[in-house]
């Protein structure tokens, strides 16, 4: 089997997946390419196990200070260029187009009856989960704008569907410490107005990460650095909790790593809102709507709340993409989710928020909507 996989690049966190998506195909000898669109070529970073990887434009959204810009999202959205993508990209040689919402490769399966299997958060937002602000245009998004034949998606609990738990690095509990510094990736906020928000905590350290760094410095309290993966790893091991944006992977992997979280959702973005209110109701993270140093000095006070344990999703999910049953994904679920550990208090208080039945706390209900 040959596949092309189209994975958007406008978020880290679909790539940081694509990465342990490769990892497995390549264990399994897999024929993988690999194709990013949504930012430009020069802004990707540590990319060799993607191989000679192809780049386009692609159709991304402009945010600016913490908020979707519409307007300018609609003015710089580059649907010309991103048609001519998409008609010249010549799928002939390949058995599947695997998907992480990445629009050109979709939409040129769909143009050239290639099957079309979307792998992503955005594809959990299908199903009837907890969701917060979803209007008719997300709807219109989450359907459209990478189209597929099949969809499978991810999330941080099943919520009685055919969701897979989230595709992340695996962590190594030596590698686990809890070191008196914050993580903090608010890559859609003003670097200005962080640093004059972090540097009112002076008895804590912050290692902050923004693509606006060039070069790595300190600025009283607070560790500028520059994109780099490894590092952010490293320092995500080390750290106590982590301030951030909304998404989905980060979250995703703070949690395996048992750290503590302070999440503001991008405003104007369903996707991160409805991540919010799910975490909030799974009581695994604070929230703020604003770069408010009162919810952080609450929350620096804060427990953790422990660590949660995911599987090798992405080993156990190439391999259920090998065997074809692209139709059939809750054999794959249900074996997953046997294997997530959660704290039993995570398991009470979805009990107590009506996110999972009381009779049924774990997985076996997936049976019941074959």
């Amino acid at each position: 089997m040959k596949i092309l996989y189209g994975i958007q690049g406008t978020g880290n966190g679909h790539i940081s997946r694509a990465r342990e998506m490769a990892r497995a195909f390549s264990s399994l000898s897999v024929d993988v390419d690999f194709f990013f669109s949504g930012r430009k070529p020069e802004a990707y970073f540590d990319m060799a196990c993607f191989g000679d990887y192809q780049t386009a434009r692609g159709v991304s959204f402009v945010s600016e200070k913490g908020a979707i810009q519409l307007r300018k999202t609609i003015q710089n959205a580059g649907l010309k260029e991103a048609w001519k993508d998409i008609r010249q990209c010549d799928l002939k040689q390949y058995d599947l187009v695997l998907n992480d919402f990445e629009p050109i490769t979709a939409w040129a399966a769909h143009r050239q009856k290639v099957p079309c299997l979307g792998l992503s958060h955005q594809a959990a937002l299908l199903h009837d989960i907890p969701k917060q602000g979803e209007s008719l245009l997300d709807q219109m998004l989450l359907r459209y704008f990478a189209p597929a034949n099949y969809h499978i998606g991810l999330h941080w609990f099943h919520f009685g569907q055919p969701i897979l738990p989230p595709i992340i690095p695996k962590v190594r509990s030596p590698d686990i410490a809890h070191k008196e510094q914050i993580l903090v990736y608010l890559p859609f906020e003003s670097l200005t107005d962080i640093l004059d928000l972090l540097s009112r905590f002076t008895q804590s350290t912050f290692y902050c990460y923004h693509p606006d760094v060039i070069r790595n410095k300190e600025y009283e309290n607070i560790r500028l650095i520059s994109p780099n993966r490894a590092q952010f790893q490293q320092d995500l091991h080390q750290c106590s909790g982590v301030i951030a944006s909304a998404g989905f992977e980060l979250p995703s992997e703070a949690m395996s790593c048992g750290k503590k979280m302070l999440l503001k959702p991008l405003a104007g973005q369903f996707e991160q809102q409805s991540n919010l209110a799910t975490l909030m109701m799974m009581g695994m993270a604070h929230s703020m709507t604003s770069l408010d140093p009162t919810k952080i000095r609450s929350w620096l006070k804060s427990p953790n709340f422990g660590q949660i344990i995911f599987p090798d999703v992405a080993m156990e999910t190439a391999q259920w993409i090998l065997r074809g049953e692209w139709d059939n994904p809750y054999d794959l679920a249900e074996d997953l989710w046997k294997k997530v550990q959660f704290p039993e208090w995570v398991m009470e208080t979805m009990i107590q928020n009506n996110l999972v039945p009381k009779s049924d706390c774990t997985f076996s209900f997936l049976s019941s909507l074959r």
